[in-house]
């Protein structure tokens, strides 16, 4: 008698769910962008990030990647989120949730320190960019050919937008794209001591 050894790779739960957590979150921002538009009128975009501004500006690192600046500023960020946020979450939501984390509170504070007075700063781009960053690199830091692979992917499917780290288009948070990509990097670094770590298997013996 034989006993096979354990397979690697995602299996079928982990696939769904991936789909699940990922539709999930989106259609978080998409009820709150709803109820912002048809309850309170735009009034929730006011919770967005304002540089520099100690109060409710501060505060707005936590809830401005929620918030979008209408229906449109939300349609261009849903397709990103869905598709990076999935391949992210087939890691696992634990890895998701850290890597979420540290992009957040990294694009956020950075935003805030830099983003100019008299100016609000709200969307979810920020975690477009970090997490497009972050699965750009991983493979890099992690030495693994799965990991590399997804991230030669997603340069080819959205290497372009990293054109918007750079300032220059009106009424577009360049620092938030910035900040995000550089917590994206750091959530990269960080957490690929762990992707790097060999994964004990236990070979079964053969009777």
């Amino acid at each position: 008698m034989s006993n096979r050894l354990p397979t690697h790779g995602p299996g079928r739960d982990t696939w769904v769910t991936a789909l699940v957590w990922s539709a999930g979150f989106v259609g978080v921002l998409w009820v709150l962008e709803v109820l912002d538009q048809v309850l309170f009128r735009g009034g929730l975009d006011g919770y967005g990030i304002r540089p520099l501004d100690t109060g409710a500006g501060l505060a707005g690192i936590v809830f401005a990647p929620l918030l979008h600046g209408g229906i449109g500023h939300l349609v261009a960020n849903t397709v990103p989120l869905l598709v990076l946020g999935f391949l992210i979450l087939l890691s696992g939501v634990a890895r998701w949730l850290a890597v979420t984390a540290i992009v957040w509170i990294v694009g956020g504070l950075g935003t805030w320190l830099t983003g100019g007075f008299n100016t609000l700063h709200l969307g979810a781009s920020v975690l477009v960019f970090g997490w497009l960053v972050y699965l750009l690199l991983r493979g890099v830091f992690s030495r693994r050919v799965g990991q590399i692979a997804v991230g030669v992917l997603v340069l080819l499917l959205y290497g372009g937008a990293l054109w918007g780290v750079f300032p220059g288009q009106p009424g577009i948070s360049w620092q938030a794209h910035l900040f995000g990509a550089i917590g994206g990097g750091l959530a990269a670094y960080l957490l690929a001591r762990d992707d790097a770590r060999p994964v004990p298997t236990q070979v079964q013996p053969r009777w």
